[in-house]
């Protein structure tokens, strides 16, 4: 017979999946893991019968609070109201030669960095809805009761977020060679100022999202569109000799350092060989709090 302890310890790598998948963040999920194994050890184990399920969902609520507090003390807004909510998630940042144990748990169902971003843009009752069931197969029953909510309520927020995700979070081209590609030739037309190569490589509704931080508006962009795109992709031609493969989310992505700093992580989403998402994270404040100072060097 297996004591709570051993119990929780098996399954904490899929309630770390399942708190990053919800919160989008590192350190909050391993803080709302622990915050559920205190939940789980002071109600005892007496009585439930499918331990793992009561686990997910003590996580769930966890996360769930944590979601609904976020919305109640929005951040500090950006002067560019159509700006004010882009907050990238965390990358998975890898060696380009694979992800370790570790993070290939916490990535066990492919979860691409765009898919993520459109996670971030739900409601805390669709993200748990969506989550909890199309991800880890929860019982509409169970999400139910955690949202207070009819089971048929649920199976609706769920389907909304599904549309999102469908909708919004192109599905990413699974060859990895192809992928790297496709990132390998945007940067050199970077490095070239070759536009015309930008636009080559370039999916002609590519989106491409940069996250500077509070408090930094001339960091912070969204731009949708080949052309737009490209045109900030010029920009780039400094970085060039800065920029280390590494694997974001699973997929193709860089790492920007300067010496021992990192200036950027840039996820990307290949499709058909053509680049649909380009998502930056340039926070300063974050990038030294993410596990990636030794990734590129893998």
């Amino acid at each position: 017979m297996h004591t709570l302890t051993e119990e929780f310890e098996a399954e904490r790598p899929r309630l770390r999946a399942v708190a990053y998948r919800m919160l989008g963040s590192l350190a909050e999920a391993d803080d709302a893991v622990q915050e559920a194994w205190l939940r789980a050890d002071q109600a005892g184990v007496g009585g439930v019968r499918n331990v793992p399920g009561w686990l997910t969902t003590i996580v769930g609520r966890v996360c769930l609070n944590l979601l609904r507090a976020r919305q109640s003390r929005p951040e500090l807004a950006l002067s560019e109201p159509a700006l004010s909510e882009l907050r990238l998630p965390d990358p998975v940042v890898s060696p380009a030669a694979g992800p370790d144990p570790e993070q290939q748990a916490l990535l066990a169902d492919a979860v691409g960095f765009a898919l993520l971003v459109v996670l971030g843009s739900l409601t805390p009752d669709e993200r748990l809805a969506f989550v909890l069931h199309d991800m880890f197969a929860v019982p509409f029953d169970d999400v139910a009761a955690l949202l207070e909510r009819t089971p048929a309520a649920a199976r609706q927020l769920a389907s909304r977020g599904r549309r999102r995700v469908r909708d919004e979070a192109p599905v990413p081209e699974p060859d990895l060679v192809r992928q790297r590609a496709a990132v390998d030739a945007f940067f050199a037309a970077a490095r070239d100022g070759d536009f015309d190569a930008l636009l080559a490589v370039l999916h002609p509704e590519v989106v491409l999202r940069a996250d500077g931080g509070p408090g930094r508006p001339h960091f912070t962009v969204l731009l949708r569109g080949a052309r737009d795109v490209a045109g900030q992709a010029t920009g780039y031609r400094s970085l060039a000799g800065f920029v280390m493969p590494v694997l974001v989310n699973g997929a193709a992505g860089i790492v920007v350092r300067a010496g021992d700093r990192t200036l950027a992580v840039m996820a990307f989403t290949v499709r058909d060989g053509r680049i649909a998402t380009i998502d930056v994270l340039n926070d300063p404040q974050r990038l030294p709090n993410l596990p990636i100072g030794t990734a590129e060097r893998g």
